[in-house]
């Protein structure tokens, strides 16, 4: 884990508001000269604290406007089989996220579709075919109540 201080905090939390956000803009929101300012998001970035820089899409404007959270069970939890079902899935259309998880089964996915023919086409044509897939479990999100793309720092 790295050592941020409370700069680091504050331009964490700036940049993931505005990630276009210019360095001059930056480096006068927290008080820094623009030289100083680069410094720390270049170290922060090198330190990998900064993963990457994306845009985040408007689900209903895309027309992604169901979540669905699948819960796989797999036959076999060896190394082999984990390695080839996450090899696999990461390939599946709508697949936002994949977690190996403790507990009652093996792997929960969120998928975002635009509605239930589009992930029975999903199913059918992807999950079903996984390799070592034992059991699929799917729960349709109601609604989307928190869905955050930023940390808070205490």
């Amino acid at each position: 884990m790295i050592e941020l201080d409370e700069v680091d905090r504050k331009i964490l939390s700036l940049l993931q508001q505005d990630g276009r956000m210019s360095n001059a803009e930056l480096a006068e929101k927290i008080n820094l000269s623009a030289s100083a300012c680069l410094r720390r998001v270049r170290r922060l970035e090198d330190d990998g604290v900064i993963d990457r820089y994306a845009m985040i899409l408007n689900p209903k404007a895309i027309g992604r406007t169901s979540n669905i959270f699948v819960e796989i069970t797999l036959k076999s939890q060896s190394e082999e089989s984990l390695n080839e079902f996450e090899a696999a899935v990461a390939k599946c259309p709508g697949v936002m996220s994949c977690h190996l998880m403790s507990g009652d089964y093996d792997y929960m996915i969120r998928i975002a579709v635009s509605g239930a023919t589009e992930y029975e086409h999903i199913h059918k044509s992807y999950l079903a075919r996984l390799p070592y897939v034992d059991r699929i479990r799917s729960n349709f999100a109601l609604r989307t109540v928190c869905n955050r793309t930023t940390f808070k720092f205490a």
